[in-house]
């Protein structure tokens, strides 16, 4: 007999639970969707660019993060910021197991709102489970037609905000529905509404459980010392194994005194777990620690008078009664690499000029001979100019001596704020002047109009051709 090459998908309905996780994920989940439907919108004064608090302007070659602009040069941050984010995931990971896709995740996010939009449609676990089973009728139809309009009003949204972040928000929206916008804005908020559509709706546990490589590769920074959400095997089974309540078996002195654990088997922690699986069978890779089986369990045992902790936050060690020791040297590693990491990357950031000299040298020809013997070497000069005031600058060299600077007609120049110039530069120098063929040399530029702008220098070299050397 043939067995098939995939499982079907057995579709969970979670049901819904009161504790004091689930108002934890609650709360991170309005502070979420607050900061990011209405970040676009948040105006942040400036005396150049966008007055918008945060916009990633792909035209402007600029990003606004408040009041830190982000140039094209200063890419290097982002590596700088997703280490960080990679250290930091390793670090809690290695501490506290999968808090972020329990807690902070998108998908986890965007799956409890589309879950809430479900309940509040199609009713309680068990009126969705009857609903999902019984034949297609008008009340289905409608039932199933609502839920999803609402998902695809939630996906617009998440794409719509999302696109919002890389154009002035009021202007762009407008250009959206008015069907001026660019292609690419549309291109976007149609790909983040059919994905968010999708997983959130749709495929759900199935990209935590298939999709999302974290949940594959997590078991190498969990150690013994790692808190994740375990049941208390010796507390709930005893020697007798679990129970449901019945004559004899009510009070749970009667329980210990016959041996019987504590766990009634109402599998009411089966049915909130949002991924399909009983804590109760040992700490499994679908588990993203979403803590919802502790708020379910910790209920029931409140309603029968029992102690709460049969399933809860623990870890290995701390389950067998041995010593927990979670800096160890792997965390203290990963600590170490993080607080080094944020440090540099502040320390670039508050250290960054507000001047950027860069030289390139032209290089067809390397050099020429003039008429009179000199020899030439051009060079292109980019000033970037990275306040929020035009700046008047003056360009000089030093370290190549009897050379002449010619910049045109003009020895200074003004560049506009958050703005760059490109300025074509002639060096000459008399050979018999020079010392070797090859001869560094550094510009000097100057700001004219501030004393807390300091000057900048960048080295650059002069060729000149051997036979005019021996000349």
């Amino acid at each position: 007999m043939e067995h098939p090459a995939y499982q079907s998908r057995v579709q969970i309905f979670p049901r819904k639970v009161k504790g004091r996780f689930r108002t934890l994920k609650t709360a991170i989940l309005v502070l979420a969707y607050g900061v990011y439907f209405l970040l676009p919108w948040l105006r942040w004064e400036r005396t150049t660019g966008s007055d918008q608090a945060v916009l990633f302007d792909l035209v402007g070659r600029r990003f606004y993060v408040f009041d830190l602009v982000v140039y094209a040069q200063d890419i290097f941050w982002l590596a700088g910021l997703l280490v960080i984010f990679a250290l930091l995931l390793f670090f809690v990971t290695g501490l506290a197991g999968r808090v972020w896709c329990g807690y902070f995740c998108f998908q986890t996010l965007w799956t409890d709102v589309f879950m809430f939009i479900e309940r509040w449609v199609q009713g309680n676990r068990n009126a969705r489970i009857k609903l999902s089973k019984s034949a297609w009728n008008s009340n289905k139809a409608m039932r199933m037609a609502i839920t999803w309009l609402l998902w695809l009003l939630v996906s617009i949204l998440t794409g719509l905000s999302f696109t919002l972040y890389w154009g002035n928000a009021p202007d762009l929206f407008m250009q959206m529905i008015t069907a001026e916008a660019p292609f690419a804005a549309y291109a976007t908020t149609l790909f983040l509404t059919a994905t968010t559509f999708v997983m959130a709706g749709l495929a759900r546990e199935q990209v935590c459980t298939y999709m999302c490589p974290y949940a594959r590769f997590q078991g190498v920074m969990f150690d013994k010392d790692t808190l994740i959400i375990a049941y208390d095997d010796e507390r709930g089974e005893r020697e007798q194994g679990r129970r449901k309540p019945s004559k004899g078996l009510l009070k749970r002195e009667s329980r210990i005194e016959q041996q019987v654990g504590d766990c009634i088997d109402c599998g009411y922690c089966v049915q909130a777990c949002p991924v399909g699986i009983d804590i109760r069978n040992g700490m499994q890779y679908q588990c993203i620690s979403c803590a919802l089986c502790i708020d379910a369990c910790d209920t029931i045992m409140d309603s029968i008078s029992y102690p709460r902790g049969l399933v809860r936050y623990s870890s290995e060690h701390a389950l067998h009664h041995e010593r927990a020791s979670r800096l160890n040297l792997k965390n203290l590693g990963y600590a170490s690499a993080l607080f080094i990491t944020i440090g540099a990357l502040v320390w670039s950031v508050v250290t960054r000029s507000d001047l950027e000299l860069s030289v390139r040298q032209i290089r067809q020809p390397l050099s020429v001979q003039l008429s009179d013997g000199h020899i030439q070497n051009r060079y292109e000069i980019k000033v970037n100019n990275k306040t929020s005031q035009p700046m008047r600058y003056r360009l000089t060299m030093e370290g190549l001596k009897q050379a002449e600077l010619d910049t045109g007609h003009f020895s200074e120049f003004e560049v506009m704020p958050e703005r760059s110039m490109k300025i074509q530069a002639k060096v000459r120098l008399d050979p018999t002047h020079a010392t070797a063929s090859r001869q560094e040399f550094n510009f000097v530029l100057t700001p004219m109009d501030s004393k807390e702008t300091l000057g900048i220098k960048q080295s650059s070299m002069f060729y000149i051709p051997s036979e005019n050397l021996k000349q």
